[in-house]
């Protein structure tokens, strides 16, 4: 038997090798892999010596030769093929152990040029792994390191690898290629600044942990990551305390996350089933931190706590007293971190670049029976804007206008979010019209802060009001100013109301659904 090594990731090879050499079986290797093999006592063949043909181009051609792809396609069962392998003095190969050029890393690497990046596109590596696990009855074919164990283990006990196993590295090999080559074109298409959708749409991404369950205990789930630096991703912080992270804290967490991205000064975020239930920005984190506490104090338990600043001890000791699942913020105070750590269960998470926004042409994609549905995401928060009531804002309200516009773009449609001082006071998520969430929206902010709470606030509406009905409820409740996006057939209807009541509206000319 005879088995082909050549890996960029050296990671136990070198032990694997001395398994296979104790099985009897025979190496042969090229470039850097060679080198490490033969210094460490392996009797190795290197390839030109099997190929009679010199490695050239830099390296570039080396196992693009007959007798490595036919020691590797021959299909043993079938004599025509092996009497061809004898005529033409052709071992088989019984073995083959790749992996790739390091592409990913390459990629990665701060300042990397064009052409170092496609001198990292393997092309022998691919062409050995599609033909080996094309032959998979005949040829076992591993990627990972971590399946060496199984291979040696299955030979020392049985002899041979097993049909099942073959067939399992056979998925992996696809799997790792399809990986390859979708990052590959995805890099080609960011360096062409290409923003079209493309045709054929081949996603990659790269398994961070497996969960318990999904969003019910019946429904598997994983956690999955983009190839890329990502920073300011869920899929990029590290976990200092609490139970493994469930798919609803991880759902939940990222809306939360994607909110405060729109903040500069010192934000919290409270958030609960995917739409935010406090909001609170303010010089002081603390003061931020009490007025998203103080919106919603009911709503919170249970909930996600996302903040832009380092938690203060201050902070820690009152987020002690709820019951929340998820904190994450960009740093803590040593003592603010050991006492959350006395609340077991809390997932507290440390993400330091927790502002970092997504690229503007990043996807949006959600599942659909058959197929997906992919845009970019939603990047902005307004161009321009204009006022379209006899009265112009003022200052403080139209500095609360945009603040509730921030909110009500992570509302789930049809949203309404009541803001005042900064701070949420009342949000109406996802009713299928939009008068019951604004008065949803002004009904929460009396009952859960105190009645008269909606006086000389503004409110935000994720797209235009059909009816002047919303502009009626938002007078009776006190509130002097409106943000909508504008557009309806009707405009005129409510912008006479907020005439009529004294009103300040704005139109954005920019909706925000979200769905």
């Amino acid at each position: 038997m005879k088995a082909l090594i050549s890996v960029s990731d050296k990671t136990g090879i070198v032990e694997f090798a001395k398994g296979l050499e104790k099985q009897g079986v025979e190496i042969i290797s090229t470039g850097g892999t060679y080198k490490k093999l033969k210094e460490s006592g392996i009797k190795v063949m290197e390839i030109s010596e099997l190929t009679g043909f010199p490695e050239c181009l830099d390296g570039r051609v080396k196992t693009l030769h007959p007798k490595v792809h036919a020691g590797i396609l021959a299909m043993r069962e079938k004599p025509e093929h092996m009497n061809q392998l004898k005529e033409l003095g052709i071992d088989t190969i019984d073995f083959v152990v790749v992996n790739l050029y390091p592409f990913k890393q390459t990629i990665l690497k701060e300042g990397v040029s064009l052409e170092e990046c496609v001198e990292n596109i393997d092309i022998g590596g691919p062409t050995m792994l599609r033909s080996a696990a094309k032959n998979y009855q005949d040829v076992t074919v591993i990627t990972n390191p971590e399946d060496y164990a199984i291979v040696l283990q299955e030979l020392q006990e049985k002899g041979t690898v097993s049909k099942d196993t073959k067939f399992r590295l056979m998925q992996s090999v696809f799997e790792h290629t399809a990986n390859y080559d979708a990052m590959i074109a995805r890099y080609i298409k960011e360096q062409r600044k290409d923003e079209t959708l493309p045709d054929k749409l081949t996603l990659t991404y790269e398994k961070v942990q497996d969960m318990r369950y999904g969003e019910n205990p019946h429904q598997k789930a994983a956690l999955y990551k983009e190839i890329g630096k990502c920073e300011g991703s869920l899929t990029t912080a590290t976990q200092l305390n609490g139970k493994e992270l469930s798919f609803n804290n991880i759902n939940d967490t990222n809306g939360a996350l994607e909110l405060l991205k729109e903040f500069d000064e010192p934000t919290v975020v409270a958030c609960k089933h995917g739409n935010p239930c406090g909001v609170g920005s303010d010089s002081d984190i603390y003061v931020a931190w009490q007025k998203a506490f103080g919106a919603d104090k009911t709503s919170i338990f249970g909930g996600i706590v996302v903040v832009n600043r380092e938690v203060t001890v201050k902070m820690a000791e009152e987020m002690k007293e709820i019951f929340l699942e998820v904190i994450v913020a960009p740093s803590y105070e040593a003592n603010a971190l050991e006492i959350l750590k006395t609340k077991k269960n809390v997932r507290v998470l440390v993400l330091p670049e927790i502002s970092k926004k997504q690229p503007e042409n990043a996807y949006d994609i959600k599942k659909i029976n058959g197929g997906v549905i992919v845009q970019t995401i939603d990047a902005k928060l307004l161009d321009e804007y204009e006022v379209v009531t006899d009265r112009k804002p003022t200052e403080k309200e139209l500095e609360d206008m945009l603040f509730t516009w921030k909110i009500v773009k992570y509302v789930k449609s049809n949203g309404i979010a009541i803001g005042k001082n900064k701070q949420s006071i009342g949000i109406g998520p996802g009713q299928v019209n939009r008068i019951w969430s604004t008065k949803q929206a002004i009904e929460h902010g009396e009952e859960l802060i105190g009645k008269g709470i909606t006086q000389n606030a503004v409110l935000a509406s994720d797209a235009f009001f059909p009816f002047d009905d919303c502009v009626e409820a938002a007078h009776e409740a006190g509130i002097t100013a409106i943000i909508q996006p504008g557009g309806s057939i009707r405009d005129e209807d409510s912008i006479k109301k907020c005439n009529a009541y004294g009103i300040t509206m704005i139109f954005t000319k920019m909706r925000h659904f979200r769905h």
